[in-house]
């Protein structure tokens, strides 16, 4: 297996686009091609076929090299519940919460996971393109790299690195990180890509040129800023899309550590549909439907919640004749109590709900992960929906009575989840993904607004227009022969 690493100036620098785009690119040559980032942060996460939890990125650029997503694609997943601490996810599975000076300490331990997931897919597979995480050039997180160069130098794998013309200043950029490294660091970096260029590229030329010159490396590519590009965010919260003349209106309550806000991407692509992320000091404004989504500290979150006065919001909302929908830890939100009396997400050992419904949950150590099939229970109706729970919950009470849908087969034994609410106001589920299929996003629509008349959006269509619109734009702007040589020459067997 070839090895070949893609790192970054800094954070959205374009690292997880390109992985994205070359595993299409390779894809569609015929090469038997995997994507790979040893360590990532993010709260979007996926589910995998072999019951793991792995980066939302490293599950889209599955999707892009055509294989399904594995947890060796991303061995080590941090999840922040703290602005100091994480969850530590190591091959798909929770080990651990750790304060971020301790993790630090157990880099070398995370190594051995990086290298056993590295070796397994040597065995299955012709080229690996890894995604670094931030930049190699961070001073204070060199020791015990496991996530840049400390990789790349153990497997000894070539290095570009992208970075963002856009924000300004790439020429210092990409000579500032090159000088920052190593020397046998620097000997792997084969040469540099240039992202979200806008302009006459004539103009760019002689800087292009100058900096061949001084690195003695290769430009392999200027790739041009591609407006209303749209695919899953690893982390950051995409703003909400402002339709003027939308048939109908969600506000969705954007909570310090919302998770899975991807579940939102084809109500916020569709443009009749008007999505408002709430944010903190905003008042919730005058909607059809209030969403309350997942979150990795939903104790935390609560609290938030209740400190910016959206619970007194929400039930004005409800009286006016809105509708409320939570998913995941948005749902637990909505019931009595959360209990978490092994800490499993904050130090808060209990916290009282919104109680709109008759419910509790007691959060565990061990998580439910799967991927599913149900069937939605909404509108007297039996609507086919599939999904995925990843949640460290369990709830039970009287309001789970009257369940949101009824699992076809769940591998922890459950038959039915969440809850619709007696006065069909309210409605809770643990299922992400919900709105991935037009179906099922028509009848929580119409849930909300009975005589709603729209096409939803497919969102695995929408994501297939960009990975073959990303692909494109790869093979018309990057030296694609020059890249793959790159990889074939290198000492990387």
């Amino acid at each position: 297996m070839k090895t070949l690493m893609i790192q970054g100036t800094t954070s959205d620098a374009g690292k997880s686009t390109l992985v994205a785009a070359l595993c299409r690119v390779f894809a569609n040559q015929g090469i038997k091609v995997a994507p790979f980032k040893p360590q990532n942060m993010a709260l979007n996460s996926a589910v995998t076929n072999d019951g793991g939890e792995i980066g939302r990125a490293q599950a889209l650029q599955a999707i892009a090299a055509r294989v399904e997503p594995e947890t060796d694609f991303n061995p080590i997943l941090l999840k922040p519940n703290s602005d100091t601490g994480a969850q530590v996810i190591i091959h798909g599975k929770a080990i651990s919460n750790m304060e971020a000076g301790k993790y630090h300490d157990y880099k070398k331990v995370a190594m051995d996971a990086v290298i056993t997931s590295h070796e397994r897919l040597a065995k299955r597979f012709e080229l690996l393109l890894v995604e670094g995480a931030g930049s190699p050039a961070e001073i204070n997180l060199r020791e015990n790299d496991i996530a840049n160069m400390g990789y790349a130098e153990k497997v000894d794998c070539p290095v570009i690195i992208i970075a963002d013309i856009d924000k300004g200043g790439v020429f210092a950029h990409l000579v500032g990180t090159l000088a920052l490294l190593s020397e046998s660091e620097q000997a792997r970096v084969k040469g540099f890509v240039i992202n979200r260029f806008r302009g006459d590229i004539s103009l760019l030329q002689g800087g292009l040129d100058w900096l061949e010159n001084y690195t003695n490396k290769p430009v392999l590519g200027v790739l041009p800023y591609l407006h209303d590009l749209t695919l899953d965010a690893e982390d950051a919260v995409a703003i909400g899309n402002n339709v003027t003349h939308a048939t109908i209106n969600i506000a969705i309550l954007l909570v310090p550590h919302i998770s899975n806000h991807t579940d939102f991407d084809a109500l916020r692509l569709h443009p009749n549909i008007n999505v408002n992320y709430v944010r903190h000091t905003q008042v919730i404004p005058d909607v059809d439907l209030i969403i309350l989504p997942g979150s990795k500290n939903v104790l935390g979150d609560l609290t938030f919640l209740i400190n910016e006065g959206w619970d007194r919001q929400i039930k004005r909302h409800l009286r006016y004749g809105g509708k409320v929908l939570g998913i995941c830890g948005g749902m637990q939100m909505l019931g009595n109590i959360i209990h978490d009396p092994e800490g499993v997400e904050s130090s808060l050992k209990r916290v009282n709900g919104l109680a709109l419904c008759d419910f509790e949950t007691t959060l565990s150590a061990q998580k439910v992960l799967s991927k599913l099939s149900a069937t939605m229970q909404l509108n007297d109706l039996q609507t086919p929906c599939s999904g995925y729970e990843i949640h460290a919950g369990i709830s039970k009470g009287a309001a789970l009575n009257k369940p949101f849908l009824t699992f076809n087969e769940h591998p922890n034994g459950f038959k039915t989840d969440g809850f619709i609410s007696d006065d069909n106001a309210i409605a809770g589920t643990y299922l992400h993904g919900l709105f991935d299929e037009p179906n099922a996003t028509m009848e929580i629509l119409k849930w909300v607004k009975p005589t709603l008349q729209l096409d939803p959006i497919s969102i695995d269509t929408h994501r297939e227009q960009q990975l073959a619109r990303l692909a494109t734009m790869c093979e018309t702007h990057l030296d694609i022969a020059q890249i793959i040589s790159i990889y074939k020459g290198h000492n990387n067997d």
